[in-house]
């Protein structure tokens, strides 16, 4: 039982090495279980020093298992709209040992979001970002950094994550505005000018925000348990496949227990009449998200249906939503231009109290333009 060799210590031993080469990941196989791409995985070795600890030959990377978790912890800070710089270096800190005496906790992304407010104080608004990213947000919430990270990667438990948090943090109509319309039209731009590549990213984000959206949608309430006239009819017109706007306005009328029925994708003409003719409906909101399914006749058809006895006869409001509208005039029809604008005016028509944004400002976005390409 000799001594080791100095030259020889237990950590760099030929059988060691070759151990740990065998348990490592290759840098494509890494890839696949992380959901990123091989490029994002040198890039991130370049640029933050997250690298792997073995390397064959000199030039090929093997990630054993204490860098899949470094690099996990980063993927994961990442989608929660840390920026990369900084989510590298916690991700490293929570992979180190705290060096003794040294009082400086490594930085979390709670510390980077600043001390909570005090009791009873309204929370700081979520800070804007203008760094460079995989998708074209430009100065957007850093929830939709975050956002868009997780679904460029595929990442449907995080995309879901995300959805679910800024709901619970900022209400339905702050989510929907500032969180999930800019990050689906960012999206919609990058499919748009890449030759329909990110296909895929755009259809797991609509699904989830889908599913984000329904989850807090109250049961459709019955017309005897709200004031004033029939309910609110949401629609696509014929043709037209795009429901997301709708959905989110119908959970916003779901919040303030007004009624509501909601009839989804491409209702054909004839259907959508006769429903309404049935329902006698306070409002009729028609979505068109191209031109080419924007039908002027039949909003004006459904603007001059009456019902009622004579002498107090009613007809409904129709309220046009979509990109697909756009230049054609409506008379005697509102085109709201933003999706608090609608739900203010629907929830008029019963003397509702509006929801209100919490605190943030309104923006000409969520209704009158669609997400996604148009």
């Amino acid at each position: 039982m000799g001594d080791i060799p100095e030259s020889e210590e237990p950590g760099t031993r030929p059988e060691q090495a070759s151990r740990d080469t065998a348990a490592s990941l290759s840098t494509g196989a890494l890839a696949r279980r992380l959901g990123v791409s091989p490029t994002t995985l040198r890039s991130w070795d370049r640029r933050y020093g997250i690298g792997p600890a073995v390397r064959t030959d000199g030039r090929h990377r093997r990630w054993t298992a204490p860098d899949v978790a470094v690099l996990e912890t980063m993927c994961r800070l990442t989608s929660a709209g840390v920026p990369p710089a900084e989510a590298a270096r916690a991700a490293r800190a929570a992979a180190s040992p705290e060096p003794a005496g040294d009082p400086t906790p490594p930085r979390t992304p709670e510390a980077a979001a600043g001390p909570a407010p005090a009791q009873g104080q309204a929370p700081e608004p979520a800070p804007r970002s203008r760094a460079a990213g995989t998708l074209p947000l430009g100065e957007v919430r850093q929830e939709c950094r975050g956002l868009a990270r997780a679904a460029v990667r595929l990442d449907a438990p995080a995309v879901e994550e995300q959805l679910a948090t800024a709901v619970a943090t900022h209400g339905l109509a702050v989510a929907w505005q500032e969180v999930m319309v800019p990050t689906l039209h960012a999206v919609g731009r990058k499919w748009a000018s890449s030759g329909d590549r990110y296909v895929e990213v755009e259809h797991l984000l609509s699904w989830h925000m889908s599913t984000a959206l329904r989850r807090c949608t109250a049961p459709p309430a019955r017309h005897s348990d709200a004031p004033g006239p029939g309910p609110v009819v949401l629609a696509c017109v014929p043709g037209e496949q795009h429901t997301l706007a709708l959905e989110a306005l119908n959970a916003g009328l779901s919040e303030l227990r007004l009624p509501t029925r909601m009839f989804g994708s491409a209702v054909p003409a004839e259907a959508l009449i006769a429903a309404v003719e049935r329902l006698g409906p306070a409002a009729v909101v028609l979505w068109a998200q191209a031109r080419s399914t924007a039908s002027l006749p039949l909003a004006r058809h459904l603007a001059a249906t009456q019902w009622g006895v004579k002498g107090a006869r009613r007809r409904p409001l129709v309220m046009l939503g979509g990109p697909g509208w756009q230049g054609r005039p409506g008379q005697g029809m509102l085109r709201p231009t933003a999706f608090q604008d609608a739900l203010d005016t629907l929830a008029g028509l019963y003397g509702a109290e509006p929801s209100g944004l919490s605190g943030s400002p309104r923006r000409e976005r969520g209704l009158s333009r669609g997400p996604g390409p148009a």
